[in-house]
């Protein structure tokens, strides 16, 4: 089979609407690297996870079957991204091993000395550390965007054993995964999308642990010891009130998916109830953590 590639270059800002677009449109994979670098420095970016990037300019490749008319993939994307259609290039590319070709840039990642996320094809680095099993799929949280790291990191730190927490816009179910591998008593993951629900539920079975899963319409009737969310500073702000009365009093938050730029306003927007650690930061995205007042 012959396959076509799109390469497009974009901003930053137009990166995950049309990677999610071009995915809809009958796109087997979106990648992505830094528009002014070398090829060398080629990087994965999107493989249906959510995950974002940081670069100014954005060359984006696409690939899908071949077909009668290819462009008009792109058209369809670009009219559901909202984006003009941007100047593109259209190669052939050979029949190859395109899931052992695309699983050779999903290594094992370490979070800290102790803990680890591997896909499920790879060997675990450290046997004894603590081994997260996640596969790049269709919710967000691979491991690999910042601010999930920030959030690992900071669990890691946080959990000394035996706590209640609450993982809003668990997407994978990533961090809730981790909340219990690292001692927590119970935790539960919250996503508007059914399909990152579905995903969690499927990667807590892979992982041994019993996490608890709910779709974000279902209600929310307990406080827990420690909430988490790894979402976008928009949402953050809007949730506000609805995550610090989900944390009891003496309890502890953090707050992820935030530009740095962003921090101080989101900080704001909890100020009444939270007071806030300073924040840790890493390639450009923050995590704001504090405690219940």
């Amino acid at each position: 089979m012959t396959f076509t590639a799109f390469v497009v270059e974009v901003t930053a800002e137009e990166v995950d609407p049309l990677a999610d677009a071009l995915l809809d449109a009958g796109a087997l994979s979106v990648s992505c690297e830094d528009a002014r670098a070398e090829p060398a420095a080629e990087a994965p970016h999107f493989d249906g996870s959510g995950e974002s990037v940081s670069w100014a300019r954005v060359r984006l490749t696409a690939l899908c079957k071949a077909q009668p008319e290819p462009e008009q993939l792109l058209l369809r994307a670009c009219n559901r991204a909202g984006i003009a259609v941007p100047i593109h290039e259209l190669h052939s590319v050979p029949d190859e091993d395109w899931v052992a070709k695309s699983r050779e840039q999903f290594a094992p990642i370490q979070i800290s000395a102790h803990l680890w996320i591997l896909p499920t094809w790879r060997a675990a680095p450290e046997p004894e550390a603590i081994n997260l099993v996640l596969d790049p799929g269709l919710a967000f949280g691979t491991g690999a965007h910042p601010s999930t790291r920030l959030c690992l990191q900071w669990l890691e730190r946080s959990i000394a054993g035996g706590e209640t927490v609450l993982d809003y816009g668990c997407g994978s179910g990533i961090l809730t995964i981790a909340a219990l591998k690292l001692g927590a008593r119970h935790a539960v993951g919250v996503d508007i999308d059914p399909d990152a629900v579905r995903t969690a539920r499927v990667n807590a079975t892979r992982n041994d642990v019993a996490g608890e899963f709910l779709e974000a319409c279902a209600p929310l009737t307990f406080t827990a010891d420690i909430v988490i969310a790894n979402i976008l500073a928009n949402p953050l702000k809007v949730l506000a009130p609805m995550l610090a009365s989900r944390c009891r009093h003496g309890g502890q938050i953090a707050l992820s998916g935030i530009l740095s730029g962003q921090a101080r306003e989101v900080e704001s927007c909890y100020s009444h109830w939270i007071a806030f650690a300073p924040p840790a930061e890493a390639e450009g995205w923050v995590c704001l953590s504090g405690v219940k007042l």
